[in-house]
């Protein structure tokens, strides 16, 4: 018995060169193929498909109202933020302020309004469902017509949402805050073409408190600033999502809070994109790069979008101490050279977060130190708000020859547009205990549309 255990190895031994022998003499069930990455998957998909991203319509009990006037996009129909509106306006409010004519809730954020053919569209994020959210909203009571939502995570940063559509007669397009980008049906919210996500695709990088790029439509293409380690700007065709062209990013410059903004000068249709290393001017043709230039770049972040000329100068600004740059355009072989004319220190004219106004020869804006400010084409002050008159990261556009300038707390403030003085004609809270009122403002048919940090609101500025 004591040579049993010796003897167990050598039995379990011999057992397993037995089952081996009748496993080498079987046939198969089958043949057997090695397993590579991605093959249990569907044929011809790839590991980023699995992230696809899909959305669904929602319809609302809204009506569209045939109620006149347009702001089809960031900064209005021409990008300078100035209403043509044939409407005439109210140069005094009574007591308490406009009339405002419906209120509704909205997601934590900034994101902006676009009004076209009787229906707002806000690009809102809903934090129960954690989803993007396009809504189409009534300009007449703000209810909601229909909304197109799709999953993403957001977290609070600073907000979640932050940009404005485009929309055109026929379709509506969003880039969310993390780089999805989507195309609809203006009238119905049903998509075009699948969403398109710059992070998944290109590898572009989501910068600090997420996406501000408002998305640029030109004719029949659809113009993306991308920041990715390849690309760095890209045109897709509107009606069906192909990519038409795209800019190489040999210097690795990544995207901004900036939107790109046409601009023409010597017969040539360009876009010009302040993106984290620089500034670039490029082809609306084939995307080339005819002029670029690292003489305005911010470290932290860029947000106002560049304000162009048709003699061919750029003005830059923004906080973090850039103050501001007045490029111009000099032709040089077949592109062209971009040399700067002046600097203005910080505080002197300078603007924060939105992009200063063009208008009537002059820049008005809110300085990073608060104030709103005038200054002519060569950087002279013309004119400030005082200490007293301050208005944070706030607003601020001109329609009928009115400044409409609101404050971090909601209030708003109407002035003359007038290079003269600062001349104030009226002011009201909005928002009750408003707070982080940063959101550009919408005007249509003399519906100014504002919000704060989780309102929006519609008021009736029109004269009465």
């Amino acid at each position: 018995m004591r040579s049993l255990p010796r003897l167990i190895p050598v039995l379990v031994a011999l057992w397993g060169a037995v089952a081996l022998a009748l496993w080498l003499g079987t046939s198969p069930a089958g043949e057997f193929k090695p397993r590579v990455p991605g093959t249990d998957r569907p044929e011809g998909t790839q590991e980023a498909v699995a992230r696809k991203v899909e959305g669904k319509v929602t319809k609302g009990e809204g009506e569209p109202s045939k109620l006149p006037g347009s702001w089809p996009r960031f900064r209005g129909a021409r990008l300078d933020n100035v209403s043509r509106d044939d409407v005439a306006l109210a140069r005094s409010w009574p007591e308490g302020g406009p009339k405002v004519l419906w209120t509704i809730p909205v997601g934590d954020g900034y994101a902006g309004a676009a009004v076209r053919n009787g229906r707002v569209y806000l690009l809102d994020y809903d934090v129960k469902a954690q989803e993007d959210a396009l809504r189409c909203l009534s300009l007449a009571d703000g209810r909601e017509l229909w909304r197109f939502s799709y999953p993403v995570k957001v977290k609070q940063n600073h907000g979640m949402s932050r940009t404005v559509p485009t929309v055109t007669d026929k379709v509506v397009v969003t880039f969310g805050p993390k780089f999805h980008v989507a195309c609809l049906d203006a009238a119905t919210g049903e998509p075009r073409w699948p969403i398109v996500d710059l992070e998944r695709d290109y590898k572009a990088m989501v910068p600090q408190w997420y996406a501000g790029q408002c998305p640029l439509v030109d004719g029949d293409k659809l113009v993306l600033g991308v920041g990715g380690p390849d690309v760095l700007m890209m045109a897709v065709e509107l009606e069906t999502g192909k990519v038409l062209w795209t800019t190489p990013n040999r210097d690795r410059w990544k995207m901004t809070h900036s939107s790109i903004v046409p601009m023409d000068y010597r017969d040539r249709h360009t876009y010009v994109y302040c993106a984290s290393g620089g500034v670039v001017g490029v082809n609306a043709e084939d995307g080339k790069v005819l002029w670029k230039t690292n003489e305005w770049k911010i470290t932290i972040a860029t947000v106002p979008s560049p304000v162009v000329f048709e003699d061919g100068r750029v003005f830059l600004t923004g906080d973090y101490n850039a103050g501001s740059l007045m490029l111009q355009l000099k032709e040089q072989g077949e592109g062209f050279a971009a040399e700067p004319l002046f600097r203005l220190k910080p505080r002197v004219f300078d603007s924060r977060q939105h992009t200063p106004v063009h208008y009537d020869g002059n820049l008005y804006a809110v300085r990073s130190d608060g104030q709103l400010a005038c200054a002519d084409l060569g950087g002279k002050v013309l004119w400030e708000s005082g200490s007293a008159n301050t208005f944070g990261l706030g607003p601020y556009m001109i329609a009928n020859g009115l400044i409409f300038a609101m404050n971090d707390k909601g209030a708003l403030t109407m002035a003359e547009a007038t290079p003269v003085g600062y001349k104030p004609l009226a002011k009201a809270a909005i928002f009750e205990h408003g707070h982080d009122a940063w959101g550009p403002m919408a005007i249509a048919g003399g519906r100014l549309i504002v919000r704060d940090f989780n309102r929006m609101a519609c008021l009736d500025v029109r004269k009465q």
